[in-house]
């Protein structure tokens, strides 16, 4: 297990990079507009599979809610 902020909220995780995050929220990584930074910079999307993730690191997750 390792601890993240994810979405400025600290939890124990057993996920190993990026793609594994998202893939454990259900997270379509396919989606358009979804965007990942990671410690403060933007993860490209090809990049997803390798980012590895460690105790410590902030992640955040955006993508574009439906609304008006």
């Amino acid at each position: 297990m390792t601890r993240l902020k994810v979405n400025g909220v600290e939890e124990e995780i057993a996920v190993a990079t990026v793609a594994d995050l998202l893939a454990e929220r259900g997270i379509d990584p396919k989606a358009r507009f979804l965007a990942v930074a990671l410690n403060g910079a933007v993860v490209r999307r090809a990049e997803w599979p390798a980012t590895a993730l460690a105790a410590g690191d902030t992640i955040e997750i955006v993508r574009p809610l439906q609304g008006g």
